[in-house]
């Protein structure tokens, strides 16, 4: 599969660290996962203390990587998320079903059809990514 962080014609952003919605909202996160025409958007919904919960839509996979300073925590709604580790385990998520992943693991997220995710994570977990080539994943 192809790292489909982005549509190769898509100049759109893929990421959006400022919270969508603020406190005392009301928000169908069905609604606004619906709204995402992309084959990858992740977007922070809600900041929570010094943490964050963030939207994900994505149909391909995402790139081998680590978090040093946080664990993430995934809850999916729509879709099969796959979460690959380094080494060699697969997991797979249907709607319903909730995963961490402790900080400093590295791992991969995949998805063959359109999915919907939940991620709990640290505020600055996407500031402080690490990613990694798949030959050093290999090795």
């Amino acid at each position: 599969m192809t790292d489909y962080r982005t549509q190769p014609d898509d100049r759109r952003p893929t990421h959006e660290e400022a919270a969508s919605f603020s406190p005392f909202t009301v928000v169908n996160l069905n609604q606004a996962a619906r709204s995402v025409q992309q084959s990858y958007k992740n977007f922070v919904a809600f900041d929570v203390n010094n943490h964050c919960v963030r939207v994900a839509v994505m149909q391909g996979e995402f790139r081998w990587h680590h978090h040093p300073g946080s664990d993430e925590c995934f809850l999916v709604l729509e879709g099969e998320l796959e979460i690959d580790l380094a080494d060699d385990r697969t997991f797979r998520l249907k709607p319903g079903d909730a995963f961490t992943v402790p900080a400093g693991v590295v791992h991969r997220t995949r998805a063959h059809a359109r999915t919907v995710n939940l991620c709990f994570e640290d505020r600055d977990a996407y500031t402080d990514v690490v990613f990694l080539d798949p030959e050093v994943v290999a090795e």
